[in-house]
């Protein structure tokens, strides 16, 4: 196949005039495409008064050799391989099944080519089956109490579950493209592999994490909900084997351990078993929200409510003269802020969005860096410490119960406390109080947060609206741990190789499950798979 660059559709023009585009593109005649397939889609909106669909597409000619003699240019070339290629399986021979921990993106497609290649993982997740975990998260959305084994944070799907569903990502990697083919073969919508900002929203991605799991299932693995791995049991620093819930032990020679970023009960149990780690740069902030109508108007100008286009998003980034940087994250068009604590005690914000993004408000993560330095220990887990401190505050803030506390971004700016809601009402699941978000923040914090929304207000009119909603606290964007591996993916412990988010090495869906690939593509070179593994 050929692949050609620079296709362009404009808003008003339907995909189904994309042949005749092609072949107007490589001059020739529309008869002569066998077929074609969209690789990647952006969008050009250089120019505010028009606004463009831009396709990298593959296509297949009959004389493709004579075209590409013809065509000079470098907006076409020889389609590469784009295959996936499954590593060859090493010869150490596996007595137990490989075990994977954490049925999050990595530890879900950790465990999906496990099981393709044959080794029939037992993958363990301390939370509930999906559905039944939307059943006890939206239970503590309503009444408070909060299931400190099954939420927003844990549970089949982990974190990603109750997001924006966003399949962004900044990594250039080959399987990149592997988990999105893998999501659509277990329901996402088609153009997740080459739409130039794929999202498939919280509905969707809650029937393609069961479609996995089954397939997991059906390929010989086993998935065991409501399984916390408690303890780990080693014999001269080589694993031997986990203890379950406080109660029950299972023989374990390899564990993929792709538990989450708020595991925080088991980082401190493996940091007292010896599994070297450390305590890692991350950030805090605030939930923004703002009507989504202000943030179509910033960014589509004319031509906001498309409904190509649909709702936009925004991306933004601030570094202060002081020292600290604050950005935009997990940016969630019409959607809603939800509550997503893990301990008791303790506020933790996080964004959602369905698929059709049809909410009244747009929110965003808006976050200041911290660094080890910041958490007054040199500590492991001292950043985990740093959290809970600023989750305690703002569950003192709000009043108990989960509430959150909030503050309208003109008081905010102001330096004074609010008292209510303005034109913008807070969607956050358990309630707001409104108060002064400068006693849930470190100072450098809320001094960064201040001059970044003066910097946003210039880049996207309206940002700093003074009705927008301001929500607290947001801590858990990324891991407060890292956990050490080498080259091959190794802990200090033979046996146990860290994946994903939770121990510091991927931060989102998509990269999250490249990582659990990557690491389950790293125990398959070493180990070969067997039918005669003994029962757990």
């Amino acid at each position: 196949m050929l692949r050609v660059t620079g296709v362009k559709l404009s808003l008003d023009e339907d995909k189904s005039l994309l042949r005749n585009k092609i072949a107007k593109k490589i001059r020739v005649n529309e008869n002569d495409i066998i077929e074609y397939i969209i690789f990647r889609e952006s969008i050009d909106a250089r120019k505010s008064e028009q606004i463009f669909f831009v396709y990298t597409v593959d296509v297949k000619l009959a004389n493709e050799q004579t075209v590409l003699k013809r065509l000079k240019s470098g907006e076409v070339t020889v389609t590469p391989p784009m295959d996936y290629r499954f590593v060859q399986p090493g010869h150490k021979v596996l007595h137990h099944r490989p075990v994977v921990v954490g049925l999050g993106p990595a530890g879900l497609f950790a465990g999906l080519l496990l099981a393709r290649m044959g080794y029939r993982p037992v993958v363990l997740e301390r939370g509930a089956d999906v559905d039944t975990r939307t059943q006890i998260v939206s239970s503590f959305w309503q009444t408070g109490r909060l299931d400190k084994d099954c939420n927003v944070q844990f549970g089949e799907g982990g974190a990603g579950a109750f997001s924006d569903g966003k399949l962004t990502t900044l990594i250039k990697d080959k399987r990149c493209r592997k988990v999105l083919e893998e999501m659509v073969r277990a329901g996402a919508p088609g153009e997740i592999i080459y739409s130039y900002k794929p999202h498939i929203g919280t509905n969707i991605l809650k029937t393609v994490v069961k479609n996995i799991r089954r397939k997991i299932i059906e390929l010989g693995g086993e998935v065991r909900f409501n399984n916390q791995v408690t303890d780990i049991f080693t014999e001269g620093n080589r694993l031997i084997g986990l203890e379950i819930n406080g109660e029950h032990t299972m023989d374990a020679e390899v564990v993929l351990l792709a538990i989450g970023h708020s595991a925080r009960d088991t980082f401190a149990m493996l940091h007292s078993r010896g599994l070297l780690m450390s305590s890692k740069a991350f950030s805090i902030g605030v939930r923004v929200e703002h009507p989504q109508s202000l943030i179509n108007r910033a960014q589509h100008k004319n031509f906001a409510g498309h409904p190509r286009l649909g709702p936009a998003e925004y991306k933004l980034a601030y570094h202060s003269p002081a020292g600290r940087s604050a950005y935009t994250f997990c940016m969630c068009p019409g959607g809603v802020v939800v509550a997503a604590a893990s301990e008791e005690g303790g506020v933790v914000t996080n964004g959602m969005s369905e698929h059709a993004r049809d909410r009244q408000n747009a929110n965003s993560a808006l976050l200041v860096g911290v660094r080890p330095s910041d958490f007054g220990s040199d500590h492991p887990l001292a950043g985990v410490e740093f959290q809970r401190k600023w989750e305690g505050q703002a569950f003192s803030l709000g009043g108990g119960n989960y509430i959150a506390p909030a503050q309208l971004v003109g008081d905010f700016l102001s330096g004074r406390s609010s008292s209510g809601p303005g034109g913008v009402e807070p969607s956050y699941s358990r309630g707001v109080k409104f108060t002064d978000l400068k006693d849930c923040l470190p100072g450098y914090v809320t001094a960064t947060l201040k001059e970044a929304i003066m910097n946003f207000d210039r880049k996207l009119k309206g940002f700093a609206m003074p009705d927008a909603v301001l929500t607290g606290v947001e801590t858990r964007s990324s891991s407060p741990v890292r956990i050490s591996r080498d080259e091959k993916c190794r802990s200090n412990i033979a046996g146990i190789y860290p994946a994903g988010e939770g121990p510091g090495y991927a931060g989102g869906i998509i990269s999250s499950a490249v990582d659990g690939i990557k690491v389950a593509e790293a125990i398959a070179s070493i180990f070969k798979p067997s039918v005669h593994y003994p029962d757990h």
